[in-house]
């Protein structure tokens, strides 16, 4: 597989798009042909949106020759979670039934996106209702982790097709949402760069909700650069106070903080080394680094392991909005849901409360530092064959979200981008997180960073053929 034009960084194709050296049939022309060369191997796609891409890309072209200029993600190939209501396509949240057609009017979120004039490649593959770490789906089946040729390991989920996408050269702009990690776990396990932003800072109006507390809309992209690049072109139409992503710092004028336990328990062989090089490399060109344990981790990780917010809140919906598709949820994500019917409303209250507790004290806790740097995922991706015997997968699942999670329950943004490949060889994430409302503060730390250690594409290389 050669690199193509959708891996060229999204300032360049911006560029080129307006200076004749790029057009956005050419853009959509070579994401069709990669999917037709790997796509239909790697799965990423639930509904792919090719021709008709294709199609709207030489309207977009006319466009851009006239002078007309929609804003700068006009061109660009994205591909879209199947849990975003997009006008055309179906949404089935991963579910096994088409949901009702109000799921295809678009929200905030998408109606900002669209604005812009995209190429709208596709909607890629979602865990059910966004329900799980992994990637897997039982109705679906999962995408291929592209970064293994022989054995089908899992993408990360729940955004399950985003990071293939990327990786495939279907899309150079991927959207996904993150409750408990779903934006940075794909990233991290296929080798692309993920931002979860403030829960909050973007609205979830027309998203098919996982939490109404937790879950936030987020991106992936091969770079952080590509991230902050998007991120300033929506920022605009969807946050109450947008604030453009400054310049990035000089490393020596960073301070980050590096916790001793709790994110480096369990780690894969490989995973560890590979961030630790990565944060010595940054103390070498000069940041600063000093201990850092955010309070009561543990405490936040027993309540995700009792099912968080995540399992009432989606039952609530289902049991309102949908409830004859209870019926046939992927058992994996059944199980959660049913165990949310013996959670007393005092029990629900009590953990919305220690939500609450959680994300004060680590706003304080990350006032002293820029960011805090941790591994993303601790576990390699898993083989969908290690996952059958009885209890693997949830102890995977749990393992695969226990670092991600900490930043959803104390109310962090979080972003990861690819530093080294594990002794499996496979991608392995930094996690840098930050406190609430810095996501654009965030960005520019991620561009810091990335320009001393270089882009997934840079450290990764190509992933193998099929």
């Amino acid at each position: 597989m050669t690199l193509s034009s959708l891996s060229l960084p999204l300032r360049e194709q911006y560029a080129g798009l307006r200076g004749g050296t790029l057009s956005a049939t050419a853009l959509a022309e070579a994401a069709i042909e990669a999917y037709k060369t790997r796509g239909r191997h790697d799965h990423a796609y639930l509904t792919w949106n090719g021709e008709a891409a294709l199609a709207f890309a030489r309207a977009t072209d006319a466009l851009l020759g006239q002078g007309g200029d929609a804003g700068a993600l006009m061109g660009i190939p994205v591909s879209i979670k199947d849990i975003y209501a997009v006008p055309g396509l179906p949404t089935y949240a991963g579910s096994s039934q088409r949901l009702p057609r109000r799921w295809e009017q678009p929200g905030p979120m998408m109606a900002a996106l669209l604005a812009q004039l995209p190429s709208i490649m596709g909607k890629t593959h979602t865990v059910e209702f966004a329900f799980g770490g992994l990637g897997t789906n039982a109705h679906w089946g999962a995408p291929r982790n592209p970064w293994d040729r022989l054995a089908h390991r899992t993408p990360g989920g729940s955004s399950s097709g985003a990071g293939v996408s990327l990786v495939g050269g279907t899309a150079s702009l991927a959207l996904g949402t993150d409750t408990a990690g779903s934006v940075r776990i794909p990233a991290s396990m296929t080798g692309v760069a993920g931002l979860k932003t403030t829960a909050g800072r973007w609205p979830k109006d027309q998203i098919v909700p996982l939490s109404s507390t937790l879950d936030t809309p987020g991106l992936l992209a091969h770079r952080v650069d590509d991230l902050a690049f998007a991120f300033d072109a929506l920022d605009d139409a969807l946050a109450r106070r947008s604030t453009r992503v400054p310049a990035p710092p000089s490393l020596a004028d960073l301070t980050f903080g590096i916790p001793e336990r709790y994110f480096w328990d369990d780690c894969s062989p490989g995973i560890a080394e590979a961030v630790q090089y990565a944060i010595g490399q940054l103390e070498a060109a000069g940041a600063r680094l000093v201990p850092l344990e955010l309070p009561d981790t543990d405490e936040a990780y027993a309540l995700f392991q009792q099912g968080g917010l995540a399992a009432a809140e989606l039952a609530a919906f289902l049991n309102t909005e949908l409830p004859d598709m209870i019926e046939t949820l992927d058992p994996n994500v059944a199980a959660r849901v049913r165990a949310a019917d013996d959670m007393p409303a005092w029990e629900y209250v009590r953990r919305r409360s220690v939500i609450d507790r959680l994300y004060a004290t680590a706003a304080t806790r990350l006032a002293d530092v820029d960011a805090m740097l941790t591994p993303t995922v601790t576990i390699t991706p898993p083989t969908l064959e290690s996952l059958k015997p009885e209890g693997a997968y949830s102890k995977a699942n749990m393992q695969a979200l226990r670092n991600t999670v900490i930043a959803n329950f104390t109310g962090l943004c979080g972003l990861t981008l690819p530093v080294g490949k594990d002794s499996a060889g496979m991608p392995v994430g930094l996690q840098v997180l930050a406190e609430p409302w810095q996501d654009a503060r965030l960005l520019a730390i991620g561009q810091a960073i990335e320009e001393q250690l270089g882009s997934g594409i840079e450290i990764l290389g190509e992933p193998p053929a099929p």
